[in-house]
């Protein structure tokens, strides 16, 4: 494999690969704005110069310059290297670079980093990108220097309304245009562009438009210094607070892979971001996805209801035995939902009761009706387990749930038990044919249809507040790590069903979440050959991505990926 040489360091490359990408996947951080992997190159930031060392007996290529002289008081004639844009320039076998060992590229850096600050306001105690922004950490790393100009900074509108979620801060922009390739080549929505230049450059929506795309909020995840603020997050919490969990998104049967960034002194989630993962994502998610953090601790049921009463678990898992009482004798008379909106394991869990213990043949499975979808992430199909539910149901597949409507009103049963809350059916025909039932009992982490035509619901964990895993649209499993603590009366769905069998009289013997995946046929729950382990540890910020064990990179608050 072709190699070359970063400060005396050999590294391997790929065909096409420039030096920031060599030097990226090799873990060597070269300082960058305006360079993003899933984007087209720009170098416009200049700030990943580099000096290319010549071939042997061939002269560098150089600049002349005037230096100044402190002995003479006066600019002497003097030569430097022409640097190069890592960014752009393209590797080639035996090359060598020098990135941190060169004088030539730390000074370059340094006046890149104070031409960038000259016209910077300084509001970073205000600005929701302090704690993770690059020209703070730049600072920092690279020049160390107060501000020389004297004169009034240029000012430009701030707080300006680009759309329903962006706002925009001309002042703190770099123009490094990484929000315009977001909506020329991930969105598609050529809407946004540069106006004036030089110090006057400034981003802006064109005439007539809003930047209104279905991945406006990834043009403020780009940005490597707060220019662009999310309306969700802007002015909500300090990320130096927060703490990030390994999630998959739960807007629709793509799965992407995500963090969710959460503050445990309040047990309160305030974004989702991407996570890279090139089998799936990439790099990116959509505002559907991004916002959908809000569901975790939105619309809960929080506590069990018997009939329309507030009840402990306790007792409603008493209410539950006498709603039940009689389904052995017909087994044929119990239908069991299993629940696109539930992992793995919870599908599992009450699986297993059903045809172990229940006798059960007759499976269905809920979840939210069909969407608008896209070509680029979003999927039509709005659950993020829906393949999943139906693999552990393999040998009985499941139906739709209007197939159990009909079998409702045909008298075919008497006794339902539900995982979920969700009905792509209409709520009122799926309440009025619950209403027939001898017994109904649910699980359910929100409220929804099921949880109101039960007469019996037990209140389950959210996915951000339970381990588990999910099977995207692609048949590939990834696994959700927990964030939040249990809200309410809130137990994982496994527990409850594990504790419902166990009031039903029957050994469903697992308490822990490692004995029920024990239990689970291979790969159901660790992803087997197709699927994803369990996520690593995140690196430190700027530190080159590790390969996690799911084939996705483990990304910290701030990588060329999410800057």
């Amino acid at each position: 494999m072709p190699t070359i040489k970063i400060d005396g360091r050999e590294i391997p490359f790929e065909s096409g690969d420039t030096i920031i990408r060599a030097a990226h996947r090799a873990g060597i951080d070269i300082p960058h704005y305006c360079w993003h992997p899933g984007l087209s190159v720009a170098a416009n930031c200049r700030m990943c110069l580099v000096e290319v060392l010549p071939p042997p007996g061939r002269p560098a290529m150089s600049l002349d310059i005037l230096r100044w002289d402190a002995a003479k008081q006066d600019y002497v004639p003097a030569a430097k290297p022409k640097l190069q844009p890592a960014c752009q320039m393209a590797c080639a076998n035996g090359m060598e670079v020098l990135s941190d060992n060169s004088d030539h590229v730390s000074e370059a850096r340094s006046a890149v980093q104070e031409l960038l600050l000259l016209n910077h306001p300084v509001d970073c105690p205000i600005c929701d990108q302090a704690g993770e922004c690059r020209l703070q950490d730049y600072w920092l790393e690279h020049q160390r220097k107060g501000k020389r100009m004297r004169q009034e900074p240029v000012h430009k509108p701030k707080a300006v309304t680009f759309g329903p979620t962006i706002v925009y801060d001309a002042e703190r922009c770099i123009v490094c245009t990484r929000c315009i390739r977001v909506c020329n080549e991930l969105a598609r929505d050529p809407v946004l562009s540069v106006r004036e230049r030089g110090n006057l450059g400034e981003i802006t929506v064109s005439p007539g438009r809003e930047l209104d795309h279905n991945y406006t909020l990834m043009t403020e995840h780009v940005c490597p210094v707060g220019a662009l603020t999310s309306r969700d997050f802007r002015f909500k919490a300090r990320v130096w607070f927060l703490r990030s969990a390994r999630t998959v998104c739960q807007g629709c049967a793509t799965g992407c892979n995500a963090y969710l960034d959460y503050d445990p002194r309040n047990n309160t989630p305030y974004r989702h971001r991407p996570r890279e993962n090139m089998a799936v994502n990439t790099y990116w998610m959509c505002d559907e996805g991004m916002l959908s953090y809000r569901h975790a601790v939105e619309g809960r049921l929080l506590t069990a209801l018997v009939g329309n009463d507030d009840a402990s678990v306790d007792d409603a898992l008493a209410a539950a035995k006498e709603q039940l009482a009689g389904h052995g004798d017909d087994p044929a008379k119990v239908a069991i939902v299993l629940s696109a909106q539930h992992s793995n394991e919870d599908n599992f869990a009450l699986y297993h009761l059903a045809t172990t213990y229940l006798g059960a043949t007759d499976f269905f499975v809920s979840g939210k009706p069909l969407g608008q979808g896209d070509d680029i992430l979003i999927s039509e199909d709005k659950n993020p387990n829906t393949r999943g539910a139906v693999q552990i149901a393999a040998a009985t597949p499941p139906r739709p749930v209007a197939e159990l409507i009909q079998g409702i009103a045909s008298g075919q049963y008497a006794y339902v038990v539900a995982l979920g809350s969700d009905l792509e059916v209409d709520a009122g025909e799926a309440q009025r044919a619950f209403s027939r039932l001898k017994g109904v009992v649910t699980i359910a982490a929100h409220e929804g249809p099921l949880a109101k035509a039960a007469r019996v619901a037990l209140p389950a964990c959210s996915w951000a507040e339970a381990e588990g895993t999910y099977v995207n649209g692609k048949g590939l499993a990834q696994r959700s790590e927990r964030a939040l603590l249990p809200h309410g009366d809130a137990r994982p769905a496994w527990e409850l069903i594990g504790r419902l069998g166990r009031a039903l009289g029957y050994e469903t013997g697992w308490k822990t979440l490692a004995e029920l995946r024990r239990a689970m046929p291979p790969g159901a729950a660790l992803g087997g050959a197709a699927g994803a382990a369990a996520p690593t540890a995140a690196p430190s910020a700027h530190a080159a991505p590790a390969p996690a064990a799911d084939g996705a990179r483990v990304e910290p608050k701030k990588t060329e990926a999410t800057a």
